[in-house]
């Protein structure tokens, strides 16, 4: 690639800034002023310059997403230099006088100075996608909002790409090659994974990359994972009633409801008797050479062998479900970049029922969560919910350790009783105080249960057993 023809220097500072404004107009879609720009010359140091800008505002962006210390990925730097050396080629391969330009009065520009306008149009989007993207991804995370503003961007910045060569490239098939290149080759774009900083653990060590890296040892373990898991579930012991476990944490996105998995895990083992019964299904990067996928499939299989091991006429099966849910009962799955299936309300019952499981009792930590109450209503059913069908939990953000509900019913509440409904009945008093003072807007997330006649008995029966062991 050439430079311009030399020129007198003008100090760095301020041909960047020159090269901003006119990177700016082509953002906008709007026709740079060559006359400007060429006061300032594309120099080698002016080019390096943008492009490394661009980069540390992408860098910078995903640091501030970060909630809490962070480590540099340094390997990160290595991807996107294709798009830009592929861009820094096609400026090279489209930049050539057009047939119908005067060279005299509108001379067409360098191909140094295309792609320096590229780079500076970059910049310029990459500080606009920072801005818009990150308070999303510290607040919400990396949901459907932040997904969106992404996607946005990425048009944005292909339409400004476009817009740029168009307007500068000879016709011709080549334009039309070059075009659709660059439309499928998007750079300098801040994406919601945030891959280049990552969030440090409480005793300091660096996490892995908040996506999963899908091998085919990891597969084959999976497998195996998932096979011992359901091997390892304990029989059920004559004459007394236990208690099975199945927590499935389907959202990998954010650690909430990985953490959640393993405190209801926990407690349930240790306040119910449930050890060596408890099995958790959890998508997460962290986590997938541990648990099995918390994928619909997986479910059904851990219900058929729990009622396989379990004695059906005295044993409980308590199903905790915990991720973001949605009006109409969907728990949302992700799990990039697997394509993960959902869990309803319908599916759960339908195998609950055909697996022959008489006393049940079925957490759902959601918004929205009292949806499924009615599709699971049975005699032999206990449903607690989260939220009623009208409104949104809390607590189930990229900040939160644990959901107000996880919290609330099973880290404080059962720590102290055996009892779900009494469990239940204070846990919503304190969920009421905690979202007024965190000030939850769509007003109080007003958690359910119902209990059916039929499970009454075997509750009852646990409990009288458990403290018997125990004495309190």
């Amino acid at each position: 690639m050439t430079v311009d023809e030399a020129r007198p220097a003008v100090p760095l500072p301020r041909a960047i800034g020159v090269w901003l404004r006119e990177g700016a107009r082509s953002a906008l879609l709007c026709a740079p002023r060559l006359d400007t720009i060429s006061q300032s010359p594309a120099t080698p140091a002016l080019v390096l310059a943008l492009v490394l800008l661009a980069t540390a505002a992408s860098a910078f962006g995903e640091w501030l997403a970060l909630v809490g210390p962070a480590d540099f990925h340094w390997r990160s730097l290595v991807s996107g230099w294709f798009t830009t050396s592929l861009t820094a080629w096609l400026c090279w391969w489209t930049a050539a006088p057009r047939p119908d330009a005067d060279p005299q009065t509108s001379p067409p520009p360098a191909a140094a100075t295309l792609f320096a306008l590229l780079a500076a149009q970059g910049l310029v989007i990459v500080i606009a996608s920072v801005a818009a993207v990150t308070p999303v991804l510290r607040f919400l995370g990396p949901g459907w909002v932040a997904w969106a503003l992404w996607w946005v961007t990425v048009v944005w910045i292909v339409l400004a790409q476009l817009g740029l060569l168009w307007r500068y490239a000879r016709p011709g098939p080549r334009v039309g090659i070059a075009l659709l290149t660059v439309a499928g080759a998007p750079t300098w774009v801040l994406a919601p994974s945030a891959p280049s900083w990552l969030a440090r653990d409480e005793q300091g060590a660096g996490t892995e990359p908040s996506f999963l890296r899908l091998t085919p040892d990891l597969i084959e373990r999976q497998q195996q994972v998932a096979g011992a898991a359901l091997d390892g579930l304990a029989p059920q012991r004559p004459g007394r009633v236990d208690l099975y476990v199945l927590t499935f944490a389907p959202y990998g996105d954010e650690d909430v409801f990985r953490r959640e998995s393993a405190l209801v895990a926990g407690v349930l083992d240790e306040r119910f008797g449930a050890a060596g019964r408890t099995l958790q299904l959890v998508n997460h990067p962290r986590t997938a050479e541990e648990f099995a996928w918390a994928t619909p499939a997986n479910l059904r299989r851990a219900i058929e062998r729990v009622a396989q091991r379990m004695d059906r006429d005295e044993d409980l099966l308590l199903v905790h479900l915990a991720s973001h849910g949605a009006r109409d009962g969907r728990l949302s799955a992700q799990l990039w970049p697997l394509d993960m299936p959902v869990l309803t309300p319908a599916q759960l019952r339908v195998w609950l029922d055909e697996a022959g499981i008489r006393h049940r009792i079925v957490s759902v930590s959601a918004c929205y969560a009292g949806s499924w109450i009615e599709p699971l209503a049975t005699d032999g059913t206990l449903v607690m919910t989260a939220a009623d069908a009208e409104h949104t939990s809390y607590g189930c953000g990229s900040k939160s350790d644990l959901t107000y509900f996880g919290r609330a019913m099973f880290d404080e509440q059962l720590r102290s009783t055996r009892s779900f409904e009494q469990a239940h009945a204070a846990a919503r008093e304190v969920i009421a105080r905690r979202e007024r003072e965190a000030g939850k807007a769509d007003g109080y997330s007003n958690p359910q249960i119902r209990v059916g006649a039929a499970i009454r008995e075997p509750l009852a029966r646990l409990t009288a057993e458990l403290e018997s062991e125990t004495g309190r």
